[in-house]
């Protein structure tokens, strides 16, 4: 048993160096390193079939880590919420990521569904994940080329947040009904999905009105006794100690410890000093945050990956088309043809939401996401952040966006 702690506190070293070497590396040549993170994971499955070496998703140490990157990375998602500004812009944005959430599940539905064949519950969780984004990938791309204060990507952001707020809520309800889906008969289903929806969106509505009326009354008094105190650095720690603690009755409430990190994120998105607190908050999310990717490639056993099928040549276009075309469409009158291309363009990425409902629903069991249907989404989201970076970089320094 200490033989195989001290090798688990080993690799955990060996994480926490590689991944930070991964992410520099990445700055450098201006990629994400997420895809890194992914086969860092891989290897040290790989890793496992060496007689000393533990299958580390089945050891303490490192689902542990896995889960408290999860809880930063939606934390962080939450944190970086601009919920004011998106209330201001909510009749614009609103019906843009509408229609891309819309658009993009039902084709990665269908698609799943009719095309594929695969099952309803598995088909139902990669659409869930796929209507979410991740665009903290083209956000850096836009910052790059000096255009994210245009109208366009005063939108790509506005739009990005509506994405997240709806991804999460869409999580909550598909981890609530799920079981009800996979055990109940013909008789009666529609009547306990019905209840069981009722009961989660109440709770949901529970959570976040306990998250709002501690950001009113609680968050600013709080911050400011423990900056009073000199905290420094502190502060952000009893910040990020509240976001566990949200995490943890959000879990218990039967929700998911995702839904309460991200709302709790939200509960200093509006503090004046976040800008300051996210110096602080950046080493811990640098630490944390590739245990969560590293775990994802920890479950892609070799013949997952050697399994992968043709029908990822199908569910790749759909999640593209489904992002492009739901955001197109609707943002066209209002940026214009290249406008609403390059927003579409820039909400393909998958990573942070989409990989968490997959990976959750992997830990259900293979009724909900088996193994191949994972893996081929993990390829996915690692295609969608190496190259849409690459597509969207050129266009946007050739197309002329509007000043915001």
């Amino acid at each position: 048993m200490e033989e195989v702690l001290l090798i688990d506190t080993l690799l955990v070293g060996v994480v926490v160096v590689l991944s930070i070497g991964m992410r520099y590396g990445a700055e450098q040549v201006r990629v994400s390193p997420i895809v890194g993170y992914f086969v860092l994971g891989i290897l040290l499955r790989a890793a496992s079939s060496l007689e000393r070496v533990p299958l580390l998703t089945e050891q303490q140490v490192f689902p542990f880590l896995a889960d408290l990157g999860v809880i930063v990375l939606l934390f962080r998602v939450g944190l970086e919420s601009d919920l004011e500004r998106l209330l201001d812009q909510l009749p614009e944005a609103s019906w843009i990521g509408l229609g891309n959430v819309l658009e993009s599940g039902g084709i990665a539905f269908l698609t799943a569904y009719n095309l594929i064949g695969w099952s309803l519950l598995p088909s139902l969780f990669v659409a869930t994940a796929l209507t979410a984004t991740s665009v903290g990938v083209t956000v850096a791309i836009w910052e790059e080329a000096g255009q994210i204060d245009t109208r366009e990507g005063a939108t790509l952001l506005d739009v990005a947040e509506i994405d997240d707020l709806m991804g999460i809520l869409l999580m909550a309800l598909l981890f609530s009904v799920a079981p009800i889906l996979q055990g109940a008969g013909p008789e009666g289903v529609l009547s306990a999905v019905g209840t069981t929806l009722v009961g989660t969106l109440l709770r949901f509505a529970l959570l976040g009105a306990a998250c709002l009326l501690f950001a009113l009354y609680l968050e600013r008094p709080m911050t400011t006794f423990f900056d009073r105190l000199h905290a420094g650095e502190g502060t952000m720690l009893v910040m990020l100690g509240v976001g566990f603690i949200v995490a943890a009755v959000a879990g218990m409430s039967g929700l998911s410890i995702a839904v309460g990190a991200f709302f709790a994120g939200l509960i200093f998105s509006r503090d004046p000093h976040t800008a300051q607190y996210m110096d602080a908050f950046r080493p811990l999310h640098d630490l944390l945050a590739p245990f969560f990717f590293v775990g994802i490639g920890l479950h892609l056993a070799p013949e997952m990956l050697v399994g992968v099928s043709g029908s990822v040549f199908l569910l790749l276009p759909a999640a593209v088309v489904g992002k492009v075309v739901g955001a197109y469409v609707p943002a066209r009158p209002l940026l214009g043809s290249s406008g609403a291309l390059v927003l579409g363009l820039s909400l393909v990425p998958r990573a942070e939401i989409a990989l968490v409902i997959m990976q959750r629903g992997l830990e259900r069991g293979d009724w909900a996401i088996p193994p191949g249907v994972f893996a081929q989404v993990v390829l996915i989201s690692a295609l969608t952040v190496l190259i849409v970076p690459i597509v969207l970089r050129p266009l946007l320094s050739r197309i002329p966006l509007s000043a915001s």
